[in-house]
């Protein structure tokens, strides 16, 4: 074998090891398809659930209308005269949609230095501890999927001015969310994943 065919192959295994599976489950509707495809995301969900005391059903829903469960989502870029890309929208990225500051609160807190926004796992603990913090801070139910969400896309400090309330397509969303989490709360529990 020559060297350079040796040298390739390496390279290709090397670039295979470093691709995730970034890409979105099939059938974002259906609660069981998606951990069915996806089994990694069920545990996640479970063990921030246990943790946090997040329902499942609850975390998939806001995750689906954060990210579509991709895992290195982004928001859209800003143009400057209508062409030329200018930086994105904000500082949001992976599963939870969490922006730098924020994440970095959470690593300091909870989830250490080597937590990643890619990573199920860790967004999901995210996510739980975030909401957990809310409920402490300003007595949102665990289970709100609505409030939570509000207080989530916002931030508390936002909800707590009631930015929300200027805001008609956020609380349609949220009201979206809501029913989500009960269709993921009953799919969830037909096929005895809850």
């Amino acid at each position: 074998m020559s060297r350079l065919f040796r040298a390739a192959i390496l390279m290709l295994l090397l670039a295979s090891c470093g691709s995730g599976n970034y890409s979105a489950p099939r059938g974002l509707d259906d609660a069981c398809s998606i951990v069915d495809e996806r089994p990694s995301y069920l545990r996640a969900f479970r063990a921030a659930e246990r943790k946090w005391g997040v329902p499942v059903n609850v975390q998939m829903a806001i995750m689906y209308q954060e990210s579509k469960f991709v895992a290195n989502a982004r928001p859209p870029h800003r143009y400057a005269l209508g062409v030329i890309p200018w930086g994105r929208q904000s500082t949001a990225y992976g599963y939870s949609q969490a922006l730098d500051a924020t994440w970095q609160e959470y690593q300091d807190a909870e989830g250490g230095s080597r937590a990643r926004r890619d990573s199920i796992r860790d967004a999901s603990d995210f996510m739980g501890w975030y909401m957990a913090e809310t409920t402490e801070r300003l007595g949102i139910a665990i289970d709100d999927t609505r409030r939570q969400y509000l207080a989530y896309h916002e931030g508390r400090t936002g909800y707590a001015r009631g930015s929300y309330n200027r805001k008609s397509w956020l609380l349609r969303i949220a009201g979206e969310l809501e029913g989500r989490a009960q269709m993921y709360k009953a799919q969830l529990i037909s096929c005895g994943k809850m």
